[in-house]
C-alpha cells in the first residue's frame, strides 16, 4: 500500500483491520484495488527490459470506506464499500512515448467493451487538481446513466455522466516507491526504475447502472447486451 502510492495519501480510505489488538504480529488492511498486489509481486527487482512490458489482470474483491464521501450516493449501486473489479497494469520501460502509448491503448480496451455493451460514453481528462501524488495523469471514463442526475419539473432525473472507468499512467512513481526497475539498452545497461499504468477494465456492481438503465424497455423487462447472453444461458430478456 505504501510503495503503489495509497499509504499515506489516501490512508482514510482502506479498512483498517486492528489485529494486534487481538494478539496478532500485525495488523492488516483492505485494499481497494488489484493494483496493489499485481505491483507488488515484482518490488525489489529488477527486470531484463526484454521482458517489457508486462502485462496483468487480475479479478479481486476490493473495499474502499469511502470517508468524505459525506452520505452522497449512499443509496443504491453507484458507491458501495465492497466490489469486484477487473483492473490492468501494465510495467514498461522507463520511456514517456511508450507509456503515453500504452495509456491511449488501455482507454481503448474500456471503449471496446463499452461499445460492445452498447453504452453511450465519454472520456474525461482529470485536471491536475484531482489528481493524487502518485498520477502523471488519469482519464476518466464516465457512462450515460438515465437514473441519475438533478431532477426534472416532472420530478424525474436528467441523467447523468457517471465515471464507470478510470485509466492512469504514473510514470517511475510506484516503481522508485517498490524499488522495481529495469536494465537494458534504454537505461543504457544501468538499472532504472520502471514506469507503471492502471486501468479499470469493469467493475460492479457500478457497470450494472447504465446496462440496466440503457436497455430497459417500456414494458420494464431489460434486453440483455449480446456479448452477454453465453453468460446468462442464452437468455436475451430479463423480466
Amino acid at each position: 500500500m505504501v510503495g503503489t502510492g495509497f499509504f499515506p495519501a489516501g490512508r482514510e480510505q482502506a479498512y483498517h483491520i486492528e489485529e494486534s489488538k487481538r494478539g496478532s504480529g500485525h495488523d492488516l488492511f483492505l485494499a481497494g484495488t488489484g493494483e496493489v498486489g499485481l505491483m507488488g509481486m515484482h518490488q525489489d527487482e529488477i527486470l531484463d527490459e526484454a521482458t517489457l512490458p508486462r502485462k496483468y489482470v487480475t479479478v479481486s474483491t476490493c473495499f474502499r470506506r469511502e470517508a468524505g464521501a459525506a452520505g452522497k450516493d449512499t443509496a443504491g449501486l453507484y458507491r458501495v464499500h465492497q466490489f469486484d473489479k477487473v483492473e490492468q497494469v501494465v510495467i514498461c520501460r522507463p520511456d514517456e512515448a511508450e507509456s503515453r502509448a500504452w495509456h491511449l491503448r488501455m482507454i481503448g480496451f474500456v471503449e471496446e467493451i463499452l461499445r460492445d455493451l452498447g453504452l453511450p460514453h465519454r472520456l474525461l481528462q482529470c485536471c491536475t487538481g484531482d489528481l493524487g501524488p502518485k498520477n502523471a495523469d488519469m482519464i476518466d471514463i464516465e457512462s450515460w446513466m438515465p437514473g441519475r442526475g438533478d431532477a426534472g419539473a416532472d420530478g424525474a432525473p436528467k441523467g447523468a455522466w457517471s465515471e464507470t472507468h478510470s485509466a492512469s499512467r504514473l510514470y517511475d512513481y510506484q516503481c522508485r516507491r517498490l524499488n522495481m526497475r529495469s536494465r537494458g539498452e534504454t537505461t543504457g545497461g544501468r538499472p532504472a526504475p520502471c514506469h507503471s499504468l492502471n486501468n479499470t477494465v469493469i467493475a460492479s456492481p457500478r457497470v450494472l447502472i447504465p446496462i440496466l438503465e440503457m436497455h430497459q424497455n417500456a414494458d420494464g423487462s431489460i434486453t440483455i447486451p449480446a456479448p452477454l447472453r453465453p453468460y446468462m444461458n442464452g437468455r436475451e430478456r430479463i423480466g
